[in-house]
Order: structure tokens, then C-alpha cells, then sequence
């Protein structure tokens, strides 16, 4: 009833009071209905065309960073992390690649600002895509990310999701080595190198961290790659302020593909938020990245 209710309002034009004639119900319990299907995700408001302002920091962030692509969405969320600005580009990002069946293999991260981008995604058809993890997703004790999407993706679009059931992080390099010799396992990471979009977050080096937050890292073990430099964090690799890999014990035992199986392909992180900016310039400046969906607050210090 939530559903009916909303596509008559929002779809057929019809006011609240004229839903409630047409269902045969009182004009609160029909706004009730309306107000349902709006808390519950069931209403999804695109907007076309460009905001002035947007489109000359996108200019300047890709001549700057030279990237591909870049997305800089208007400030509305007041939040340090702007998840539904971000997540609505996103979602609009993964929508478009699944809808013009270029793509057929999408390998994505995980992390709250992802998480959010599938919140935002209305449930679509991608018969010609399916998806791939490009991190390991459970914490050191095997609990799972909260923050993991492969799952929800896959069921909010009908597509294939191809897991990669290990710690984002191994206990050893020799440990890591021999979970991803696993049959099952190195097929998933040959997918994710051969992967033709993938979609990341951009985590910091900081103690707040969502992967120190999650339990995928120990704060000591990010104590020490703050000390070394670190700064910005891309599917388990440190960056420092000015671009450069760092080569940590803790990057060498993440669950994901190598550096240098990434660099050439086509990634688009999706980040903002004042705690991020550091993170996200950091791996800018790698030349890791061929696109960004970012905030303008955030766009604005990245070019300031």
C-alpha cells in the first residue's frame, strides 16, 4: 500500500488528498503511507544538470590530479562525512555502468561511503554485470564488515557476487600467500584484477579509521604506519602527503591485489568529508585514481 500510494502521488501527479480518494482511505493514513515509503528507501529523486560552481572545481581537480573523471556533488549534508550527497552520486555512478552493459565484471571495496552508494541504488536489472570483492571482509576474530556491500549489491540489481571469504588483513605474508594460493580464492582474485571498473572508498591513516573502527586493523598496526608517513589509505595501500607507496607490513598482508596489478586500470573512488581530505589528496597525488565522486567542501580544499 506504501508503494501504490507513493507511485500515485510522486508518479501520477495526484495530491495527498487524491491518493486517499483513490485507496479509499483517510487523508492522514494515506500521508502515513507516503511518509512510509520515503523512510523506507522506496522513493528515489534524480536530478539532471550541473551546478556552475561544480563543474569548474571538477575541471580543476582533473587538470590538477589528471583524472579521467570527476564528480564534485553540491553541499546539502552539514554531517563531517556527507554519506547521502555521496551516496546518491555513487549510486547513480554504478547505475549508469550497469545500464549501459559496458561493464561486465565491477569489483568493488567496501566501507561506509560505498555501503551507502547501494542504500541509494533502486533496484535495476544487470543481467551483463555481475560483481567482484577486491578485499578480503572479515575483521582479525572472522566477525563481518558491517560496511561490506558485494551482498546487498547483488541482490538490489540481480547480479552474480563473487566473495572473497577472508580477514581484510593476514596474520603473516606467509599466511597470506597460502590463503590466496586457495583454488576458490585465486580465481576471485584473478576476477577482481580483471575487473574493467573498480569502485572504491578512501580511508586515512588516522586512529579513527573505519578500518581500525571495524576491527579489520589494530590501532597499533596503524599507530605504525601513521609513523612511517601514512596518510591516505586505497583497497589496503598507504599513501603519504605526497603520493608516495608505502611499503608496510600491514599492506603486505592485506587480502587484496597488489599495487601494481591496479595501476593502469580503471578506478573511481568515491570520498569526502573534512576528516577525509588529507586521505583523499594523498591518494590523488599517487596517480593511482582515473576518477572521483567527492563533496564540494571537500573539492574545494583539494584545489585551494
Amino acid at each position: 500500500m506504501a508503494t501504490r500510494a507513493a507511485w500515485l502521488h510522486y508518479a501520477g501527479g495526484l495530491t495527498q488528498s487524491e491518493v486517499a480518494k483513490r485507496l479509499g482511505l483517510s487523508s492522514l493514513k494515506a500521508h502515513r503511507l507516503i511518509t512510509r515509503a520515503n523512510q523506507e528507501g522506496l522513493v528515489r529523486i534524480y536530478v539532471d544538470g550541473e551546478v556552475a560552481e561544480c563543474v569548474e572545481l571538477e575541471t580543476a581537480i582533473s587538470e590538477r590530479y589528471g583524472l579521467d573523471y570527476c564528480e564534485v556533488v553540491p553541499d546539502f549534508d552539514l554531517d563531517d562525512l556527507p554519506l547521502k550527497a555521496l551516496g546518491i552520486a555513487g549510486a547513480q555512478l554504478l547505475r549508469r555502468e550497469i545500464e549501459q552493459k559496458k561493464t561486465p565484471l565491477i569489483g568493488v571495496g567496501h566501507g561506509r561511503t560505498l555501503a551507502a552508494c547501494v542504500d541509494h541504488l533502486p533496484r535495476i536489472s544487470s543481467a551483463e554485470s555481475d560483481f567482484v570483492s577486491l578485499l578480503g571482509g572479515f575483521s582479525r576474530k572472522f566477525s563481518a564488515n558491517p560496511h561490506d556491500v558485494i551482498h546487498r549489491l547483488a541482490d538490489r540489481t540481480g547480479g552474480q557476487a563473487y566473495v572473497m571469504p577472508l580477514p581484510f588483513i593476514a596474520n603473516t605474508v606467509e599466511d597470506r600467500e597460502v590463503l590466496l594460493s586457495q583454488k576458490g580464492i585465486s580465481e576471485v582474485l584473478e576476477m577482481a584484477r580483471r575487473s574493467t571498473l573498480k569502485v572504491a572508498g578512501i580511508g586515512t591513516a588516522d586512529a579513527y579509521a573505519s578500518i581500525v573502527a571495524t576491527g579489520m586493523v589494530e590501532p597499533s598496526e596503524m599507530d605504525d604506519v601513521r609513523a612511517a608517513g601514512g596518510v591516505g589509505e586505497l583497497f589496503g595501500h598507504f599513501f603519504t602527503a605526497d603520493g608516495q607507496h608505502l611499503d608496510t607490513s600491514l599492506s603486505n598482508r592485506t587480502m587484496a591485489l597488489p599495487l601494481d596489478d591496479l595501476k593502469g586500470t580503471r578506478i573511481v573512488a568515491i570520498a569526502g568529508g573534512k576528516s577525509k581530505t588529507c586521505g583523499i589528496r594523498s591518494v590523488l597525488m599517487s596517480r593511482t585514481l582515473s576518477g572521483l565522486i567527492t563533496d564540494e567542501r571537500s573539492a574545494r580544499e583539494l584545489v585551494e
